[in-house]
């Protein structure tokens, strides 16, 4: 097999269930070297422990690859900081960071409360920042000291975020701002040798059986397995997708595609009189296209929101 990470030191967070745990188990049999983080909460983020993230190194090391358990908070400034030392002192550097941790805490917006509001953005928006930021660092550092690098930051954004899902307000802003992130990092990043790119995933999980997918057929739950996720990170992960940053990849086992993201669209002659605006808007609103639904579809048909 063609070991597209070999020797590659990859940080994935979250990894010990789900998603993240095929990341780390698909970059390890591609010859990665993995820290393993995760603290082994519930969905909502409550509880912990380090069996989840001690499970998959074993898992690793039993088919002979190198891997290290974490169990630091990823949201936490220190706890990120350690994160990253880890992967350089354990295994002498690092060359990628999956950021996959998360959580869920739905609620309809006139429901939902302050705790259940930080909560989300803490640990996806801030423990994305966070590992990123001391990566960067470190990369940085590098390439100021005339070393080279070949490193990635691989994001995890959603369709919910890109797209919207009702119910989830927190999550879909958290996820929407990972992908402005990832954007605005691989335009920064680029001149110390680092590439940024996010995968909008598209599975069955924890984080997921209880909207709608666990109710799916065999067939379809085999379709929606986290392992359809897992090539596209390994390949953004390796030597091979130099050439590629900035972007944003839908990833499961029914699409592999690249989100377009925010577009301008349709525009008129601005006015200084917002008396004019009315009708100018309703011309760009006929011209514009509408917005997608979380399969990327556009949004037409009986029930859905009037152009205008």
């Amino acid at each position: 097999m063609n070991r597209m990470c070999a020797d590659r030191v990859a940080v994935v967070t979250g990894a010990g269930r789900g998603i993240g745990r095929e990341h780390a188990i698909m970059l390890a049999e591609h010859g990665a070297k993995v820290v393993v983080n995760d603290l082994g909460g519930e969905v909502d983020g409550s509880g912990g422990g380090r069996s989840p993230a001690d499970d998959v190194v074993r898992l690793i090391t039993e088919m002979g690859g190198q891997a290290i358990a974490n169990g630091d908070d990823v949201s936490d400034w220190e706890g990120a900081q350690r994160l990253i030392n880890m992967a350089v002192e354990t295994f002498g550097g690092l060359d990628v960071v999956v950021n996959n941790a998360g959580i869920l805490r739905d609620r309809m917006l006139t429901n939902m409360t302050e705790p259940e509001w930080d909560a989300v953005i803490e640990v996806h928006l801030k423990g994305t920042f966070a590992p990123a930021r001391w990566a960067a660092a470190y990369w940085r550092e590098r390439a100021k000291s005339g070393e080279p690098n070949d490193a990635r930051i691989i994001n995890t954004s959603s369709v919910s975020g890109i797209y919207g899902n009702p119910g989830q307000t927190n999550y879909g802003a958290a996820k929407a701002g990972i992908a402005a992130f990832t954007v605005i990092a691989a335009q920064e990043l680029h001149r110390y040798g680092v590439t940024v790119n996010a995968i909008a995933p598209g599975a069955l999980t924890r984080m997921t059986e209880n909207l709608g997918m666990g109710a799916m057929d065999e067939e379809s739950k085999a379709m929606m397995h986290p392992r359809w996720v897992a090539p596209i990170c390994t390949w953004l992960a390796s030597a091979e997708s130099a050439p590629v940053t900035g972007r944003v990849f839908e990833a499961s086992g029914q699409v592999l595609g690249i989100a377009n993201m925010w577009q301008r669209g349709p525009t008129v002659e601005p006015v200084g009189d917002p008396t004019e605006i009315g009708p100018l808007v309703q011309r760009l609103m006929v011209d514009a296209q509408p917005n997608s639904d979380m399969d990327g579809a556009p949004v037409t048909g009986p029930g859905r929101p009037t152009p205008y």
